[in-house]
């Protein structure tokens, strides 16, 4: 495939994407979506970040609650049927200088890498997971340490994990561990949490969650297969002692301490924030360059939550509706 022309190209196939093609596709508009995701990664998937979440209880709708992935098949079943066009691969390189804009995509799924070109562009790439960057943390991915409680907690049944984070992704994943765990401790930098007071308190209340605060991690020790152990390291004066923390002899180490936008693909093209996040025109979806729409959490630091997403991109898909109205494209 080379230099395919499309009216409406969407970079991601999350909440924010899906909807987007959803209401494009129903605007007669032929969306294709770049699916995203990487084959080699367990946290990178089609899908974003429900692919790797659990029980979904917030979002309208469902009231005995769903889990990600088949909230996110129904999206992706929805815009299908509106005469969506998928394609698998991740972007890695986007010219925004011109119209049409030229992308460049990866297929990360064992195809050819290919190029097609759109007169306007919806951005709703979201987030990755963020990591501490402690000795062996690298070394050990899939050895013990991870960042996807939904991918791996079956792996540790009746093992003593640890959830490193405050905020509510980390209490989420420390509950959810709790199905398999025989104890799961909490590791944060801080007394308090950032986290909701309904997931905090659902945390707390749990009698397989123990808590070590004012830590961070600052190493790990096991071999070349197991997890055997989690260097704390106090954050107060009083509290600098090192400490090791026993998870062995295969335990688990599960970071939950945020994400970052993914938006490196455009370097200088659109505007940022300080943060990586993209910039937006007050309460629109425009971003910086014409024709260039944002939906999700590449731009929502805040809020975070498939429903704000899923808004996000039914906003995002509007626009650029008006806008190529507006072009006679």
């Amino acid at each position: 495939m080379s230099d395919e022309v499309h009216t409406v190209a969407i970079m991601g196939s999350g909440p924010a994407g899906l909807t987007a093609a959803i209401y494009a596709s129903r605007a007669n508009l032929a969306p294709v979506v770049i699916e995203g995701g990487d084959v080699t990664s367990k946290t990178d998937l089609p899908g974003g970040q429900l692919m790797l979440t659990t029980d979904v209880e917030n979002f309208p709708g469902f009231p005995e609650g769903i889990m990600g992935p088949e909230l996110m098949d129904r999206f992706r079943k929805q815009a299908e049927r509106f005469g969506t066009i998928f394609k698998p691969g991740r972007v890695v390189k986007a010219d925004l200088s011109q119209r049409p804009f030229r992308i460049e995509v990866e297929d990360t799924y064992g195809g050819t890498s290919y190029s097609l070109k759109a007169q306007c562009l919806i951005v709703a790439t979201g987030a990755s997971a963020k990591y501490i960057g402690f000795e062996g943390e690298q070394e050990h991915l899939g050895k013990g340490v991870t960042t996807c409680a939904t991918c791996d907690g079956a792996f540790f049944r009746d093992k003593h994990v640890v959830v490193v984070g405050g905020g509510d992704s980390a209490m989420e994943e420390a509950t959810f561990l709790t199905r398999f765990a025989s104890k799961v401790t909490v590791v944060n930098r801080r007394t308090t949490l950032r986290a909701s007071k309904i997931m905090a308190d659902r945390a707390r209340e749990n009698p397989k969650v123990e808590w070590k605060l004012n830590r961070t991690v600052v190493g790990v020790i096991g071999d070349s297969k197991y997890l055997k152990g989690v260097k704390l390291q106090g954050t107060n004066e009083d509290e600098g002692v090192e400490e090791v923390l026993d998870v062995g002899p295969d335990g688990g180490l599960f970071i939950a301490i945020g994400h970052s936008p993914n938006s490196e693909v455009f370097g200088e093209q659109l505007a940022l924030h300080d943060t990586g996040y993209i910039k937006v025109e007050g309460s629109t979806s425009r971003s910086s360059v014409e024709g260039v729409f944002v939906a999700g959490d590449i731009h929502d630091s805040h809020y975070r939550q498939a429903i704000t997403a899923a808004g996000a991109g039914c906003k995002a898909a509007i626009d650029a509706e008006k806008w190529l109205e507006s072009q006679e494209l």
